[in-house]
């Protein structure tokens, strides 16, 4: 399978929806490709909080036909070792300065977590097309959002924490939101399950909402 995008948020802005993932088990990668791919929706990104991680982002972008990023980005060592495994592009919790420089000097794209007008300009200071806007349901979620539209007018955001496949329409509904991060598709505990089917029906059924918000 082709494993060339145009450019990671190009293809995330199309696909609207970024599932966040915690793999424990490197050898759960195969079936969460499948899953991913099968569902109809080839993105992924990777939490470094395992030991695991960066084994996981390898396997997973070798395989092929999958956008895979990786996330929890907290230096520059993690971040040069996330790229060296193949990840496209890279998510972090905050702002970090060094890696946001890191990113720019490298041509990495990365979406940093902001809350304040403060962070987001800080973030697009070096370059960032978009910003994480992180943990989104602690900060005033999609009111908050709609709340930047006007005075950020030129700022996408992809908010990601506490957001589940109920409350997606909501943010969806806003221009200003380039994707939804989420970690409902598949806990840590379905992974050690093995309930691969059942995330391929989640991952089909959030690909189904955003069809249908399209075409409204």
């Amino acid at each position: 399978m082709d494993n060339t995008f145009s450019s990671p948020l190009t293809e995330l802005a199309r696909r609207r929806l970024l599932p966040i993932l915690t793999v424990e088990d490197p050898e759960h990668t195969g079936p969460i490709a499948d899953a991913l791919i099968a569902g109809g929706l080839p993105c992924v990104e990777l939490t470094l909080r395992t030991p695991g991680a960066l084994e996981s982002v390898k396997r997973l972008a070798a395989r092929g036909g999958l956008l895979v990023g990786a996330g929890t980005i907290r230096t520059v060592d993690q971040a040069k070792a996330a790229v060296d495994a193949g990840a496209k592009f890279l998510v972090s919790p905050a702002c970090y300065p060094g890696v946001l420089d890191w990113c720019r000097q490298n041509s990495v794209p990365i979406t940093p977590g902001c809350v304040t007008p403060t962070e987001i300009e800080l973030a697009r200071s070096y370059g960032c097309e978009a910003v994480k806007f992180f943990p989104a349901s602690n900060f005033g979620g999609a009111a908050t959002l709609k709340a930047y539209a006007a005075p950020l007018p030129d700022v996408k955001f992809i908010p990601t924490g506490g957001i589940s496949q109920k409350t997606l329409p909501e943010y969806l509904a806003l221009k200003n939101v380039l994707a939804c991060g989420g970690g409902w598709f598949a806990t840590v505990d379905d992974l050690k399950n093995g309930r691969f089917a059942e995330i391929e029906q989640r991952v089909r059924e959030a690909v189904a909402l955003v069809s249908g918000l399209a075409g409204k």
